[in-house]
């Protein structure tokens, strides 16, 4: 495969809601010791939601579009903060793709890169403060220097470099504390633990793997 199309893009996100549903257990078990124990609940909704957003929009031929108007929706479904998070992600990655018609290898790199800046734009954090921007933003930089590195780089090697990266910013969250929210009130029980928002960044990515490897 060297291009997604319009259609392609739900069926990509389908393979999101799966590895959300299989994970939902494992966050919000995650969350119950850091925040409100819901996060599972949250990433299994949005986004065994999306795909349905995604096929709604699909008609208008352009994955700008499909992406920004799913996103409003996926925000109404989970209207929680991870859910606005992740909503914001998208919406940026649509103004990112504005026209696009079928992507390339490089536009997941992009589309981390956008998906990043979204949650970062929104959530008004910053790289170290214990978030799910810590995981994307990883993510995003590696799959960015892969392509960089390897222009001819296939959908798969691209992904593959951001969940890679994204790894990777799971596990500097150990030595992070939080700043937000409930988090932050039990710091103290963060040493040493991945931050369970970055590892939801990571399953995204992760997920988006998963269509790809089938």
């Amino acid at each position: 495969m060297d291009k997604l199309t319009v259609n392609e893009i739900p069926e990509m996100f389908e393979c999101v809601g799966a590895l959300f549903a299989e994970k939902k257990d494992e966050l919000c078990e995650m969350d119950a010791a850091m925040g409100d124990g819901d996060l599972g609940l949250t990433m299994s909704k949005g986004y065994g939601a999306l795909p349905g957003f995604l096929r709604e929009t699909a008609a208008e031929g352009e994955i700008g579009k499909q992406l920004f108007k799913a996103a409003m929706k996926m925000q109404n479904t989970v209207p929680s903060t991870m859910g606005t998070l992740m909503s914001s992600g998208l919406m940026e990655a649509g103004k990112t793709f504005k026209g696009k018609e079928e992507l390339v290898p490089a536009d997941l790199a992009t589309y981390a890169t956008a998906f990043a800046a979204g949650i970062k734009k929104r959530g008004k954090c910053e790289l170290g403060d214990r978030t799910i921007l810590d995981s994307v933003d990883a993510g995003a930089k590696a799959a960015e220097a892969l392509v960089a590195d390897k222009p001819d780089a296939t959908f798969l090697e691209v992904i593959t470099a951001a969940v890679e990266g994204a790894e990777a910013g799971c596990e500097a969250t150990k030595d992070m504390l939080p700043k937000f929210g409930k988090a932050a009130v039990h710091s103290a029980k963060a040493k040493g633990v991945i931050d369970q928002g970055a590892l939801a960044g990571k399953y995204m990515l992760e997920g988006i793997k998963n269509y790809f490897e089938k």
